[in-house]
């Protein structure tokens, strides 16, 4: 699996954050009540300011996200004076953007000036001290080898031994030197031990989970090898191919490296939609628990001997195995078999074909129980998965979650599994079952080269729009 040192990082930073603004707006509140001496008309109490800012502290984050302040180059940049300046310009933001929400709130949060000021400087010395220390816990982290990610540099050129020797002596940057494919005399004497013959022997044997070209020698192959592995890819530039505009571009101790990314769906975006998934799961579970909890009674009723929930192996980010969960609607002597597998044991093999060619969907299945027919053509047999999305199985929004073995026969199979796999998504919001195999793949690999937000947003409200009028759901 991927390790997640960007993840480990972002978080322990918006973290930080967000406990250093609610002490800094609090400790303005106690200076202006408790030790200013000159009046004030403030009726909120501390404890109702603090709540109230906490409320808040969303906007003020995303003050700090604008501002790049989340940027793994920027923390950990060998200059300081750039985090400096945009943690300063932040404290000033943040401030303005709550005195804007007051006066179309009208919550008082800012009744003198002076509360104003002290809150920018306070914010400034909390964020700057707290990010020192947030530094140092990373840097702890990272050197005790928890979440790092495993590096193998490919390439004859400069930059092989000077990212080899930035990456071996400076284990606070996240990274681990797994391998080297290079020219010995592109290696350092004292990290030869970590040269393999080729990209396809380091990769297997040394467990990578990104790769740094640097050179321009088969950069195609080397990068469908990175999307087949599910690792991170990242181009060193020449110096006159620094120019170029083709990805994300951050700093690998001094050396300029272009993050090639196979989808959108990275770093903070990738935060912030684990944050709408655990939201909305959240909320999804509190509103159905007792519409779930009598289904559960009914189909335990319905059938003793086996589980009214049922967990199949499916697939979701980096080939990951997870346990499905769903309301069972199929005949318990069918669950866990393919389809195939299925109707060769009722003696329709016939059926096969036509299932397929229907785009996994058959009507009047005779796997199907009538009661699940109920429950599919609701769409009431997914909301289990409710649970799978608040442990960070599957996403609200995605591909759809494949079976071990169902893309065997089909290209750009690594693609669909970049990203989690979704309760919904844009396949199912263009068709459900009344569209093709392979058509549903192809828009699957679509939204992974295209995501955005308002691409979510937009599947999201199509889906509410589908499941109400029932289409495609047999």
């Amino acid at each position: 699996m991927r390790k997640k040192s960007d993840f480990i990082l972002r978080t322990c930073l918006i973290l930080g954050d967000a406990v250093a603004l609610i002490l800094s707006f609090a400790m303005a509140y106690f200076v202006r009540v408790h030790v200013d001496p000159r009046p004030y008309m403030f009726e909120s109490q501390l404890l109702d300011f603090t709540l109230t800012i906490i409320l808040l502290v969303p906007i003020m984050l995303v003050v700090l996200a604008a501002l790049g302040l989340y940027k793994k180059s920027v923390f950990l940049g060998r200059s300081r004076l750039p985090e400096i300046g945009k943690l300063l310009l932040a404290a000033v933001l943040t401030v303005a953007a709550l005195i804007v929400y007051d006066f179309f709130k009208g919550e008082n949060l800012f009744p003198v000036r002076v509360m104003a000021i002290t809150a920018v400087v306070l914010s400034f010395v909390f964020l700057a001290v707290e990010r020192v220390v947030v530094r140092y816990l990373v840097k702890l982290i990272f050197k005790k080898d928890y979440g790092t990610r495993r590096v193998v540099i490919v390439g004859n050129s400069k930059n092989t031994e000077y990212l080899a020797d930035y990456i071996s002596s400076t284990p606070e940057s996240g990274y681990r030197l797994a391998g080297l494919v290079a020219n010995r005399k592109y290696i350092p004497q004292d990290l030869k031990i970590h040269q393999y013959s080729s990209l396809k022997e380091a990769l297997k044997k040394a467990r990578a989970d990104v790769i740094f070209q640097t050179d321009e020698k088969s950069t195609e192959y080397v990068y469908k090898q990175a999307i087949n592995r599910h690792v991170l890819y990242y181009f060193v530039p020449s110096e006159t191919a620094l120019s170029s505009h083709f990805g994300e571009m951050e700093l690998v101790g001094n050396t300029p490296a272009v993050l090639v990314m196979t989808t959108p769906l990275a770093g903070g975006a990738a935060a912030v939609k684990r944050l709408f998934d655990i939201l909305f799961s959240l909320v999804g579970i509190l509103l159905t628990a007792i519409p779930m909890l009598i289904m559960w009674v009914i189909l335990k009723i319905s059938d003793f001997r086996h589980s009214p929930i049922y967990k199949d192996d499916r697939l979701t980010q980096y080939n990951r195995k997870f346990k499905c969960y769903k309301f069972r609607t199929m005949k318990a002597e069918y669950s866990g078999m393919t389809a195939e597998r299925a109707f060769i044991k009722m003696g329709k093999p016939e059926l096969i074909k036509k299932y397929r060619r229907g785009g996994d969907y058959l009507a009047n299945d005779p796997r199907v129980t009538k009661l699940g027919r109920f429950l599919r053509r609701t769409s009431i047999d997914e909301l289990p998965q409710l649970f799978n999305i608040l442990k960070g199985d599957i996403s609200l929004i995605g591909p759809r979650a494949l079976l071990p073995g169902e893309l065997r026969d089909y290209g750009d199979r690594s693609l669909i599994l970049t990203v989690k796999s979704g309760l919904t998504g844009f396949a199912q919001v263009s068709g459900r079952r009344d569209i093709s195999f392979e058509e549903r793949r192809a828009l699957d690999i679509y939204y992974v080269r295209n995501w955005s937000l308002v691409l979510d947003l937009s599947i999201f409200f199509k889906t509410i729009a589908v499941v109400l009028r029932g289409e495609g759901a047999k």
